[in-house]
């Protein structure tokens, strides 16, 4: 049987559709604007004003700027640290977290404490970069993978997902004569899915976007990631951007073009994962 609703819940429910509405326009019509921009002609894009769809529909900037060899770079480079870091970020913290989800290891308590402590402090920039300076990983990829090689947060989310695991499993297998290490690998993993899921979303997104790390420790432009060439060309940096790029086609059309060219791959992963991403951070909130 229907339920018919009253007046104040119609209108609270028109009021919620309206608000939401809003909101999702106001997030959705600036990554929108640029894609306009981008297929726009020059002398349109230049105009300005509010873009519901491209202004003379053409593909020059995109041609321009996936012919130069500075974004082939700064591509690659940001792939490179977002493939390995995501590896290296989630199978060193799964690590971690599984071994500080066990309650019965000596100094639980006082590991447990010190990735919660590490959460709300932090060494600073200065002495970060000094001890990256000390290390010799200035102006080197390597520095951005190292320094988001095991994100205290990412450990506690995973930890709070092992604990939540029936300690059955583990149990069996150690009768029947598995090693740690193999239970971890062949029954843990395979059934922390979600959880890791969620997790590489994160390392991922975090480590193509890492736009200040990049700019402190990259001084090379071979070394570019995409987020340090993106400032270049905003900034109107020609040099940088490649000197035939911004002299054939508009300057704004080349930074739309630029900027939704280094937003494509994050898209296209996340459809993928959402259903895991989603499981992901209901279980791992639980506190065990």
């Amino acid at each position: 049987m229907k339920i018919k609703k009253s007046t104040g819940e119609r209108i609270f429910d028109t009021f919620n559709i309206l608000f939401f509405f809003t909101f999702s326009l106001a997030t959705f019509y600036p990554f929108w604007h640029e894609v306009c921009i981008s297929f726009s002609d020059k002398v349109n894009a230049l105009r300005g004003g509010i873009f519901l769809w491209p202004r003379g529909f053409n593909v020059e900037a995109y041609k321009l700027v996936l012919s130069s060899q500075y974004l082939i770079t700064a591509f690659t480079n940001s792939l490179f640290i977002t493939v390995l870091g995501v590896i290296i970020s989630v199978m060193l913290g799964a690590g971690v977290a599984y071994l500080v989800s066990k309650k019965h290891l000596p100094g639980h308590k006082f590991l447990n404490m010190f990735i919660i402590i590490s959460i709300i402090f932090n060494g600073g920039i200065i002495p970060t970069y000094l001890i990256v300076k000390g290390t010799g990983l200035v102006d080197s990829l390597w520095a951005l993978i190292v320094l988001a090689a095991c994100t205290p947060f990412n450990v506690v989310i995973m930890k709070n997902f092992f604990q939540n695991l029936p300690s059955s499993l583990e149990e069996s297998a150690l009768m029947d004569g598995a090693s740690p290490l193999l239970i971890f690998f062949r029954i843990v993993l395979p059934l922390s899915k979600p959880v890791l899921a969620t997790v590489s979303i994160w390392v991922a997104v975090s480590q193509w976007n890492d736009y200040m790390r990049g700019l402190i420790y990259l001084t090379d432009r071979s070394n570019y990631i995409l987020p340090v060439l993106i400032r270049d060309i905003i900034n109107g940096q020609s040099d940088v951007a490649g000197q035939e790029v911004m002299s054939e086609s508009s300057t704004e059309t080349v930074k739309a073009a630029t900027i939704i060219i280094a937003l494509v791959p994050i898209l296209m992963v996340y459809p993928f994962l959402q259903k895991h991403f989603t499981k992901g951070i209901m279980l791992g909130a639980v506190k065990g």
